[in-house]
């Protein structure tokens, strides 16, 4: 992405996630935020200073500028930077960019092949197109909570912002489609659609057949045996659902009749009686440690993990063989801290994290002056004006 400038006015999580992906691969990422705070991520998950991790994760790889875009010498400013830029990233409530005068009009009179790439709750247009939405009400939106959690008890969420995150990759694959096309364009990404998108035949189950999906726990519907099974010192996930594995892995348990048994010989008759392959599971892990069930398995050549903490990540060795945990330092730390690496890698090489996200306001006066020739004293006078 070497050569691609991007001007990134989003804040949160969608819109700098698509920044992020940018960054990652040599783009140019000019990040701009409130004079006074910045992004609320910076406050986010903040365990000491100024700005958290999550903000210098997220914001890789960018610079950033402090700009007030309600003012009208900040929008001028946004716009001669947009000007000079092959893609504009915004994740605000559809109208806001209007309003401040950086709209698409705005944005293509003063670079007509700029791509523009827009994430919101629910889209520019719709009757739903003005309602507030985090990635939260995405998720229960686009179908994907009344699949999560366990069936007796309240939906539940992932640990991470899902949507938001699934939101920015496609962001991302709209923006390069229309750098391609080398005539810019307009990308419309909806929180809740791209939760929508990763919801398999969950439509198309109901609308052909009336199948109403619900939450399975540990399960995954019409998949059998994957589940989380408990071993003697704690619990490991086993994925013994394609045909071939599962004789294996019930030769495994020592339950040959169950390999045997012409019903359980596909999915759809395991899934049937899964309450009762799992039991059989269960009782031989319980009988045994992890590191031996996790031996035992891959030496039968049945998929199962266990269930990683952020400290089995740090040291894993196929994470570290592969450049996915990185060293980096942060500012007011002593010693490197491990960071998420690059995905995807590029001809078997790892991308290298540029930098971590910047300090607030950390390169206004190198893009002002750099960019658009601004002098010193300019620069001051927007300081003085409280623009910057």
């Amino acid at each position: 992405m070497s050569g691609i400038r991007v001007l990134e006015l989003g804040n949160y999580i969608a819109a700098p996630t698509a920044g992020r992906l940018l960054a990652d691969f040599g783009a140019d990422v000019i990040k701009v935020e409130r004079p006074a705070g910045g992004d609320e991520l910076r406050r986010w998950r903040l365990v000491e200073g100024d700005t958290s991790l999550l903000y210098r994760t997220i914001n890789r790889g960018k610079r950033s500028v402090t700009l007030d875009l309600r003012s009208d010498a900040g929008r001028k400013i946004a716009l001669d930077l947009a000007s000079h830029c092959d893609v504009v990233l915004e994740n605000f409530r559809p109208g806001t960019l209007e309003r401040w005068g950086l709209g698409p009009d705005e944005l293509r009179a003063v670079r007509p092949d700029i791509v523009l790439v827009r994430i919101s709750a629910y889209g520019q247009n719709g009757p739903y197109r003005d309602r507030p939405g985090f990635g939260a009400i995405a998720e229960a939106v686009g179908g994907l909570r009344e699949l999560t959690g366990e069936p007796d008890r309240l939906p539940a969420r992932t640990g991470v912002s899902l949507a938001d995150s699934v939101a920015g990759l496609y962001a991302v694959i709209g923006a390069l489609m229309c750098l391609l096309r080398r005539e810019g364009g307009a990308v419309d990404v909806a929180l809740h659609e791209a939760v929508f998108s990763l919801t398999e035949s969950l439509l198309p189950d109901f609308e052909a057949y009336g199948v109403q999906r619900e939450r399975l726990g540990g399960r995954m519907e019409g998949v059998a045996p994957s589940n989380a099974y408990a071993c003697a010192d704690g619990t490991v996930i086993i994925a013994g659902n394609g045909d071939s594995i599962f004789r294996r892995f019930m030769d495994v348990i020592e339950r040959p009749d169950l390999a045997s048994d012409p019903l359980l010989a596909t999915n759809d008759g395991r899934w049937a009686r899964r309450d009762e392959i799992d039991f059989a599971i269960g009782q031989w892990t319980r009988r045994h440690d992890i590191s031996y069930v996790l031996c035992t398995l891959e030496k039968a050549g049945v998929p199962a993990g266990r269930i990683y903490q952020a400290a089995d990540i740090a040291r894993d060795p196929q994470y570290l063989a592969r450049g996915m945990v990185q060293q980096l330092d942060v500012p007011g730390m002593t010693t490197p801290i491990g960071f998420p690496g690059v995905v995807p890698r590029i001809d078997d090489k790892t991308t290298r994290v540029r930098s971590l996200g910047p300090d607030l306001g950390a390169h206004t006066r190198d893009v002002l002056a750099g960019l658009l020739d601004f002098t010193d004293d300019q620069i001051d006078d927007l300081y003085a004006e409280e623009v910057l």
